[in-house]
């Protein structure tokens, strides 16, 4: 997935009421940016961080710039937009990169089931059972090479667990997919001690049988693609 425009580096100046960012151009300028991201953004969103920014000149966009990345230490990245994992995987999915999926010849986004729910993508072919994937960003990194989920309590990601594990006693298949947009992780896990909800309805969804799968992103200024399969410590 390629940025419809090139990016352009700033720094960080704050970011608040969840969608707004003020960053320092280049040349000196202040702007304020949209940040596409509610959730807490640990350990991103600080100030004097070096990040991408998106320039648009679409009028019907009251601000003229999408916070993207963040730029670490080493020439890593960390994406920060939280529509790009569907996005990606929409794309992944089509062109049949994703190992696990290349099977299904439907690919079917936001189809309405559970209770008030829409899955990310339904998967169908004929001769199999439906499959239903749900898709969570990862972003938080608290120890080297380690990326966790959740960043913040998230009783939306709880109830989504729980919508997979009915899919998959009505005899359906069923995946968690973590799309880990840190460059600099080489496996994944649960953050338990920020929402130990989450993890019990976690492990109760994997005792139900739902399947669990993390890739890593590719991630530059330029584009944001899906990498490899990465290791979920469990």
């Amino acid at each position: 997935m390629r940025f419809q425009t090139p990016l352009i580096p700033a720094e960080l100046k704050r970011r608040y009421k969840r969608f707004l960012a003020d960053a320092i151009l280049s040349d000196g300028t202040e702007i304020t940016a949209h940040c596409a991201n509610p959730g807490s953004m640990m350990g991103l969103a600080i100030p004097g961080n070096r990040i991408w920014l998106e320039p648009n000149d679409d009028p019907k966009k009251k601000l003229k710039f999408g916070w993207r990345l963040v730029e670490h230490d080493g020439g890593h990245f960390t994406g920060v937009d939280t529509s790009v994992p569907n996005r990606a995987l929409k794309a992944a999915l089509q062109n049949k990169e994703i190992a696990e999926f290349a099977a299904y010849d439907d690919i079917r986004p936001e189809v309405k089931y559970g209770t008030n729910s829409r899955i990310d993508f339904l998967l169908t072919s004929q001769g199999k059972p439906d499959h239903y994937v749900e898709v969570k960003s990862v972003t938080l990194s608290r120890q080297e090479g380690l990326a966790e989920f959740p960043d913040s309590v998230t009783a939306r990601g709880a109830k989504h667990l729980s919508e997979l594990s009915t899919m998959k006693a009505q005899g359906h298949d069923a995946t968690m997919f973590y799309l880990v947009q840190r460059t600099d992780a080489a496996r994944v896990s649960l953050a338990a001690d920020i929402d130990p909800t989450y993890a019990t309805t976690f492990k109760a969804a994997r005792k139900a049988g739902v399947e669990v799968l993390a890739y890593s992103c590719v991630i530059s200024p330029q584009s944001i693609t899906i990498g490899v399969r990465l290791p979920f410590e469990e």
